[in-house]
C-alpha cells in the first residue's frame, strides 16, 4: 500500500514535469554537442547535467519540494548526488549499450547509450531528491 501511496505523492508529478522540462533541453545540448559539434560522449553528457542540474535544483527546491530555507547541506547534498547519479547511470549505459549494439558504429552505441543515461539518471536523481536531498 505505501508504494501505490508514492504516486499519490505530489512532488513526484512535479518533479516528473521539471524531468521532461531538463530532459528536453539537456537531450537537445548534449546530442547536439556530440552530433553536430563532434564533442566526446562524456563532455558531451556533463554539460547537459551541469546545465539541467542547476535548472533542476531551483525548480525542484523552490517548486517541487516547496523548501524555503536557504542549506549549504542541500547545496551539498545536490551536488554529490547530481555526480553519483551521472556516473552509475553514464557508466552502466554506455557498458550496456556496448554490449548490446557491438555491430554497430560508435557513434550509434552513444547516442543509445546517452538516451539509456537520460533515463536511468532520472530515476535515481528523483529518488535521491526525494528522500536525501530535500527530505
Amino acid at each position: 500500500m505505501k508504494f501505490i501511496n508514492f504516486f499519490y505523492d505530489k512532488t513526484f508529478y512535479k518533479f516528473i514535469i521539471v524531468g521532461v522540462i531538463n530532459t528536453v533541453v539537456g537531450a537537445g545540448i548534449m546530442f547536439a554537442l556530440y552530433n553536430i559539434f563532434h564533442c566526446s560522449y562524456w563532455l558531451s553528457a556533463v554539460m547537459n547535467y551541469i546545465i539541467g542540474s542547476i535548472v533542476s535544483f531551483l525548480l525542484n527546491k523552490y517548486w517541487t519540494f516547496n523548501s524555503k530555507v536557504f542549506s549549504l547541506k542541500e547545496v551539498v547534498y545536490f551536488i554529490i548526488n547530481i555526480a553519483v547519479c551521472f556516473f552509475i547511470a553514464y557508466a552502466v549505459s554506455k557498458s550496456i549499450a556496448f554490449l548490446l549494439l557491438s555491430g554497430y558504429s560508435k557513434t550509434f552505441q552513444e547516442n543509445i547509450a546517452m538516451f539509456i543515461g537520460m533515463v536511468i539518471f532520472t530515476v535515481l536523481n528523483y529518488l535521491s531528491q526525494r528522500f536525501i536531498v530535500f527530505k
